[in-house]
């Protein structure tokens, strides 16, 4: 026996016509979306609390479900989606709305709540994993805080008929090992498959990074078609064994590299990768290549998981007021370095409170700041931005309104734009802690 397991998303943005193919010819038994990096329902909340209209789930739920769910339902795929951000109720009546309308009323939605812990972690204290600091230190400022939720919760919604499942934050892997467990009934005891499930949802969480995106480097990792980058498929046995592939004729490349990279992204340690079902080991995996775009990925191994849930900490840490200038033609990155001074001298003058303050020449020293080598030749082109961080969102503004000046009150041939959008926006710092699985309950519920 064997599942196929397919890739709809890699995260919030990403193409929607490559999960429509998958979904309508990649024989799936199961599409899985991916759709939250950390700091997304961080910036969630901050949205939901100035605008009273966001429903609070993934703002593309409505394309991506339209896209594939006639598919789907054709052809009995089963959905797995975190798209619900803080609202995955919302998100899950939103989707039986969308079957109603389709004639699906025997398609059967769950929602998977519990994984907002904000109360429990500001009750039980506790250390931030990234400075070992006392999660008191943050006080107030906390806005949210959401526990990575495993596989149970969506395991039980399957076993209990749902077609459609909905999450907030769940681990990655989890997500796609769900449906492993629910198909071949594995034992929550058993490591070993539990590891190689995960490894297998490790790798289909990011998408088309499996299959040449973000791998393609010109001249050096050339890929196919790279504008028609195919999302990866697992057909995955019941040991625990997978193959991946892509649709046919669809551009990018499935091989041993695109899979090691992926394999070690975002893993601090391969040896032990902490997911909320079980610590996985990558060192022990075989990746074989058996023909062209496809791979067999086996061998890997795990131990018990551990007490504890990571949890994802949103924390207000004041605003940043951000705006951008040019100079093009002879002279530009000296025109652009006169700028930058004259800018300093003036924020001065406004009395600017700042906890930082950046101006970055793009295309010049933007990405490697102080350790940019030294430029073999003059840029035709230069744009500045300018940015600071502030606790008040007045500071924050003045930024913008220093940069307005130099229009008309800065030196030769500034390009300016008009400011047609908000040029101030909330900081959401984000940080870790842990908290024990016995003060978190996801629950279950159907639509």
């Amino acid at each position: 026996m064997s599942i196929r397991i397919g890739s709809g998303s890699g995260w919030w943005g990403d193409r929607i016509s490559p999960a429509e193919q998958s979904a309508r010819e990649g024989r799936l038994d199961f599409l899985c979306f991916e759709t939250m990096a950390e700091a997304t329902i961080s910036t969630a909340q901050v949205r939901a609390r100035a605008d009273a209209s966001f429903p609070g789930y993934d703002t593309y739920l409505e394309d991506r479900m339209a896209a594939v769910l006639p598919h789907c339902v054709k052809n009995g795929t089963k959905i797995i989606s975190n798209q619900g951000w803080i609202n995955p109720v919302g998100a899950a009546q939103k989707v039986r709305e969308m079957l109603d309308e389709m004639g699906c009323s025997h398609w059967k939605v769950a929602a998977i709540t519990g994984a907002q812990v904000t109360d429990a972690v500001s009750s039980a204290g506790g250390t931030i994993l990234e400075t070992g600091a006392d999660m008191t230190i943050l006080g107030d400022s906390i806005i949210s805080a959401e526990a990575y939720l495993g596989s149970d919760a969506i395991v039980e919604a399957l076993r209990d008929g749902a077609d459609v499942v909905i999450t907030g934050r769940v681990a990655d892997p989890s997500l796609f090992l769900a449906a492993m467990i629910y198909a071949f009934h594995w034992s929550l005891g058993d490591v070993t498959r539990l590891a190689q499930g995960s490894a297998i949802g490790h790798l289909l969480e990011c998408g088309a990074q499996l299959t040449g995106g973000y791998f393609a480097d010109p001249g050096v990792k050339d890929i196919p078609e790279p504008w028609n980058l195919g999302f990866p498929i697992a057909e995955v046995a019941e040991d625990g064994t997978a193959v991946f592939s892509k649709i046919a004729g669809t551009g990018g490349l499935l091989n041993r590299e695109t899979v090691l990279e992926q394999m070690f992204y975002e893993v601090h340690d391969p040896a032990n990768y902490i997911t909320p079902d079980v610590v996985v080991d990558f060192t022990t995996a075989v990746i074989e290549e058996i023909e062209p775009d496809r791979i067999r990925v086996s061998g890997v191994s795990g131990k018990p998981t551990t007490d504890s849930y990571k949890v994802s900490i949103g924390a207000r840490e004041g605003f940043i007021g951000e705006d951008m200038f040019f100079y093009a033609g002879p002279g530009a990155r000296q025109k652009a370095e006169l700028a930058k001074i004259i800018l300093r001298e003036r924020f001065k003058i406004v009395g600017l409170k700042a906890e930082d303050v950046r101006m970055d020449i793009l295309g010049v020293d933007a990405i490697h700041g102080a350790a940019t080598p030294a430029l073999s030749c003059e840029p035709y082109e230069v744009a500045v931005r300018v940015a600071a961080r502030c606790l008040e969102k007045v500071e924050a503004l003045k930024v913008g309104r220093e940069v307005d000046g130099m229009a008309v009150s800065g030196i030769a041939s500034t390009g300016k734009r008009v400011p047609f959008q908000e040029r101030v926006r909330e900081v959401i710092g984000i940080w870790s802690t842990l908290v024990d699985k016995d003060r978190v309950t996801a629950k279950v519920q159907y639509f």
